[in-house]
């Protein structure tokens, strides 16, 4: 029988390393160890949280004094149809693992996150999205059928005619109605392991949006990215990427781009520096003059030539923080948080306007600022909107964490009077109220 024991007690870290606690950590490896450990939750009145890869940004996978299931080792992939693209996943099984296994066979997951260490259970939890929102949704629309263990222990199947109100509950619940053990996927078919990519420099947040309304309904992906440091007529510059699949017969050689040895990243970085010591050589550029040099210098490279059109493997247009491992490292001794309000289309602009302006305001840089646009979905948590998200990365120090809060709430308050929502996944500062 399963015992809660000091054995047990672990010191969980958030992905950004910003925050940390305690917890009861439990680590099974079959759908009856599962059992026990909800079994034993109820018998010594703890609570239950659900980790997958440990990839959120705040204490979503922590549950501080109370207990935590790991589900890294429950990682089986139980059935695959290629004809069909479905597939049955345990709820570890990693998004890499996941593209690993069905690109040979022409296929590719619907929705890829920024890394692929995250699990389909911990995405299927907090209804992950990933560059194509607006086209396709988050996660959970892309997840025919799952079977969920109760807290009671029992075990019932959900779909969209099954159980269906638990099926939209329970996709983007953050595990408050039960463990997924194991999740039928539709994969989507490619006929080529490149995408055909183009970037283009924007000189304001205008005309970032601009791009975004009349290329989104044309481009497969579209992602931005926001230089935080430009102000003024500027304010809000950037560029952005699109991407789109390539039709049947586009790629001369599909079966040599779709093979796995033409995907990965690859270890080091311009042929000579290994990618694992990259971020040592980023610590100096994340204080304020850093930025504000690395962001100038990315823009005025892509201003070089305009707009570049280019094929890119699937995996380096998606992964792009598998570019750098462990790049949460050049944020230590404390880390980072990320800050990724979502808000309608009516308002995103000038909302965003007024955020960026505000954290200059500050003197709170962000790192890495990105933009997307979304869509809406039916699920009953659902952070997504009409409308645009903007995510923004700050590195917290001992001398700025309560400024960074107090800023915090100041952008709640932008965001609230906007009409906007807040996405769980990624939330470190939050309010109860």
């Amino acid at each position: 029988m399963t015992r809660l024991s000091d054995g047990h007690l672990e010191k969980v870290t958030s992905w950004g390393e910003a925050v940390s606690g305690m917890s009861y950590v439990y680590r099974p490896s079959t759908v009856d160890a599962l059992q026990d450990i909800l079994m034993l939750a109820r018998r010594s009145g703890r609570t239950v949280g659900f980790r997958g890869g440990g990839n959120s940004y705040g204490d979503a996978a922590i549950n501080s004094e109370n207990m935590l299931v790991d589900l890294r080792r429950l990682k089986r992939i139980l059935e695959w149809n290629p004809a069909t693209g479905r597939i049955r996943v345990e709820p570890g099984v990693t998004l890499a693992e996941l593209w690993q296994y069905v690109i040979e066979d022409g296929w590719w997951p619907p929705v890829a996150t920024g890394t692929s260490m995250t699990t389909i259970g911990g995405s299927a939890a907090m209804n992950v999205h990933g560059k194509n929102a607006y086209r396709v949704g988050p996660l959970g629309e892309h997840i025919l059928e799952f079977d969920l263990m109760l807290p009671s222990g029992e075990v019932i199947t959900c779909n969209r005619e099954e159980n269906q109100d638990v099926f939209h509950a329970a996709i983007g619940g953050f595990g408050m109605l039960g463990i997924f053990i194991s999740l039928t996927l539709q994969m989507k078919r490619i006929y080529s392991g490149l995408l055909d990519v183009a970037t283009e420099p924007k000189a304001s947040l205008g005309e970032m949006f601009t791009f975004f309304h009349e290329y989104a309904a044309d481009s497969d992906y579209i992602v931005g990215w926001i230089d935080s440091m430009a102000r003024g007529n500027a304010l809000g510059r950037g560029d952005v990427h699109r991407a789109n699949y390539l039709p049947p017969g586009a790629d001369p050689q599909p079966a040599q781009t779709l093979r796995l040895e033409n995907q990965h990243i690859g270890p080091n970085l311009f042929g000579a520096v290994p990618r694992s010591i990259i971020w040592l050589f980023m610590r100096p550029f994340l204080r304020k003059s850093g930025v504000q040099l690395t962001n100038w210098g990315k823009y005025l490279t892509d201003n070089l030539g305009g707009a570049k059109r280019y094929r890119q493997p699937h995996v380096q247009f998606h992964f792009l923080l598998d570019y750098v491992p462990d790049f949460k490292k050049a944020y230590q001794p404390i880390g980072l948080i990320q800050y990724q309000p979502f808000i309608p289309k009516e308002t995103a602009h000038d909302a965003f306007a007024e955020i960026l302006s505000l954290c200059q305001r500050r003197d709170l840089p962000n790192f890495l600022t990105v933009l997307k646009r979304h869509r809406p979905d039916d699920f009953l948590m659902s952070y997504a909107v009409d409308g645009f998200s903007m995510a923004m990365d700050f590195r917290i120090t001992r001398e700025n964490r309560q400024r960074l809060i107090w800023l915090t709430r100041e952008m709640d308050e932008i965001v609230l009077a906007a009409g906007g929502r807040f996405y769980f996944a990624k939330d470190s500062t939050l309010r109860a109220e």
